[in-house]
C-alpha cells in the first residue's frame, strides 16, 4: 500500500494552492482506493501509520484531510455503522471549544442538529462528516452528516493561521440539519480506538519531520560541514527514538487490540512531538534562510508542522502523562524504567 501511495503522490507532484485543490487530491486518493487502510490494532497497524506518514511527507494539508477521512472510516467500522457509500469523502470533526457546540434532538422521529462546530477541516470540499454532538441528557454522541443539505452553512470564519491554512478548517453552522447516529452515547471517547487514532496523528508528525530532515540529509552529502553534520546527528537521534516508539506502539496495539491504551498513546505522542520540534529547530539552524525562501515544499512544511503539532496540548498533555506514569510505575525506588 505505502509504495503504491508514494508512487501516486509522486505522480501528482507537490503544490496544492488551496482547499479546493486539497479536496481534489483527497478525492483522487479515494477514487484509487488508497484510503482503504488496515484498521488500527488489526494486525497491520504499522502499515496504516506508514501510509499516513507518507502522505504527511508529501503535503501536510492533504494529510490532514486524508487522516480525518481514514479515521472516520475506521471509527464507523469499529462502531458497526453501515458501510459508507463508495467514493464519498469524510471529515472527523470532534473539536469542542466552549463557544462552539452542536446539540441534537428528535423531532417527529427525525434527528436534527443545531449549533456551531469549530475547526471543521475540509468543510467546503467534503461530502460527509462524522461529528460530535450533545443530546438532551448532555451526553456526547457521534453523528454522521451529509454536508450537501440546506441546514448546513460553511462559514469563512474561525481560522487565521497561515500554517495549515489550505485545509479550510472553518466554523460550520448547523440549523435543523439531519444525520444518523453512530454508536452509543459516549462511544467516541470510550472505545479503544480513540487512543489508536490519536497515535495516527503522531505518525503524521513523524512523516512530516522525516521530509524536513531529508532536506538536510541531501545537503550534508554534498560537502563536509561539521556544524551541519552535528545538526544531522541530533536529528538522526531524535527520529530514531520516535520511530522506535511508533514501531513498539504498533506492535503493542496489534497484540492487545482491546486494551485501554491511553498511557501508551500519550507517551508515544510526547516522544514524536519532541522529535518534531527538534527537527524543526535543527533543520532551520543548519540550512538557514534559503530553503524557506526558495523551496516551496520545505516552506509549506515548516509553516504547517508547528500548527499541526498543536493538536497536542503541550504541558497539559505532559501533566496527564505524568499522572498516568506515577500511577502505573508506583514501584520501589530504582525499579521504574529499568532495562
Amino acid at each position: 500500500m505505502t509504495l503504491t501511495l508514494r508512487e501516486f503522490l509522486d505522480w501528482r507532484k507537490h503544490g496544492y494552492p488551496g482547499t479546493r485543490a486539497l479536496g481534489d487530491g483527497l478525492q483522487a486518493l479515494v477514487n484509487e482506493g488508497l484510503d482503504r487502510l488496515p484498521l488500527p490494532a488489526g494486525g497491520r497497524t504499522l502499515e496504516r501509520w506508514q501510509a499516513l506518514a507518507c502522505v504527511a511527507a508529501h503535503d501536510l494539508g492533504l494529510c490532514k484531510l486524508y487522516e480525518g477521512h481514514t479515521d472516520a472510516l475506521a471509527i464507523m467500522q469499529e462502531l458497526n455503522a453501515p458501510a459508507v457509500e463508495e467514493k464519498t469523502t469524510w471529515g472527523m470533526w470532534a473539536a469542542e471549544p466552549p463557544n462552539a457546540r452542536v446539540g441534537l434532538q428528535w423531532q417527529e422521529g427525525s434527528l436534527r442538529l443545531e449549533g456551531r462546530k469549530a475547526w471543521c477541516s475540509g468543510a467546503a470540499v467534503l461530502s460527509h462528516a462524522l461529528i460530535t454532538a450533545w443530546d438532551e441528557h448532555d451526553r456526547q454522541q457521534l453523528v454522521a452528516v451529509p454536508l450537501d443539505q440546506p441546514g448546513i452553512h460553511v462559514t469563512a470564519e474561525g481560522w487565521q493561521a497561515i500554517g495549515m491554512g489550505a485545509t479550510g478548517s472553518v466554523d460550520v453552522q448547523f440549523s435543523q440539519a439531519s444525520g444518523w447516529l453512530v454508536g452509543d452515547p459516549g462511544a467516541y471517547t470510550g472505545r479503544p480506538g480513540f487512543w489508536h487514532g490519536s497515535l495516527g496523528i503522531a505518525a503524521c508528525w513523524y512523516g512530516a519531520s522525516c521530509a524536513l530532515a531529508q532536506r538536510l540529509l541531501l545537503q550534508a552529502g554534498k560537502r563536509e560541514d561539521p556544524h551541519a553534520l552535528a545538526h544531522l546527528g541530533a536529528i538522526d537521534a531524535a527520529l530514531h527514538s520516535a520511530g522506535q516508539a511508533l514501531h513498539c506502539a504498533a506492535d503493542h496495539l496489534d497484540r492487545l487490540p482491546g486494551e485501554h491504551a491511553e498511557h501508551l498513546a500519550r507517551r508515544c505522542r510526547a516522544t514524536v512531538e519532541h522529535c518534531a520540534e527538534q527537527v524543526i529547530l535543527h533543520v532551520g539552524h543548519a540550512l538557514g534562510a534559503s530553503p524557506y525562501c526558495r523551496d516551496a515544499h520545505f516552506a509549506r512544511l515548516m509553516a504547517d508542522l508547528p500548527v499541526f503539532l498543536r493538536q497536542s496540548h503541550a504541558e497539559k498533555d505532559l501533566a496527564t502523562l505524568g499522572r498516568l506514569t506515577a500511577k502505573a510505575l508506583n514501584a520501589p525506588l530504582g525499579k521504574a524504567w529499568r532495562l
